[in-house]
């Protein structure tokens, strides 16, 4: 079982402080992942080790990334993303291309299968429940 929760990436910790993460011109990816993968918060970049292997599957780009604050949390969102292919996943990696570009580690909680198209559902974009905050 390699997956064991949701990751808010240390290398993205640091990189917020550098610069290295801008969400109003960057290129934000999500790739999918079977259990085989091994992504904690040490995970520095995108890897293609357990990621999902289904045909016409590739990372995907994360569309309308949107910044806002609320009750001092600033948070962020993109469009929920799908894939038109049958397939199964465990977990999935946000990440910016480039080395050092690992922002979050999602862990589905255990294998999602579906039949003709794979959607993430993101949580409601608001301070509490976004699927990125920093308070």
């Amino acid at each position: 079982m390699a997956f064991t929760g949701n990751f808010t990436c240390d290398v993205f910790k640091t990189g917020l402080m550098t610069g290295a993460f801008n969400f109003s011109s960057g290129a934000f990816y999500m790739a999918l992942y079977t259990n085989n993968a091994t992504l904690n918060a040490s995970t520095t970049a995108y890897t293609t080790v357990g990621e999902v292997t289904a045909p016409s599957y590739s990372a995907q780009l994360l569309a309308n990334p949107a910044v806002a604050i609320s009750n001092n949390v600033a948070y962020l969102t993109f469009d929920n993303p799908s894939w038109s292919v049958a397939m199964t996943a465990r977990g999935a990696l946000i990440y910016q291309a480039g080395a050092n570009g690992a922002i979050c580690v999602l862990d589905f909680g255990n294998d999602k299968t579906s039949s003709n198209t794979f959607t993430v559902q993101f949580p409601t974009a608001t301070s509490t429940s976004a699927i990125i905050r920093l308070a």
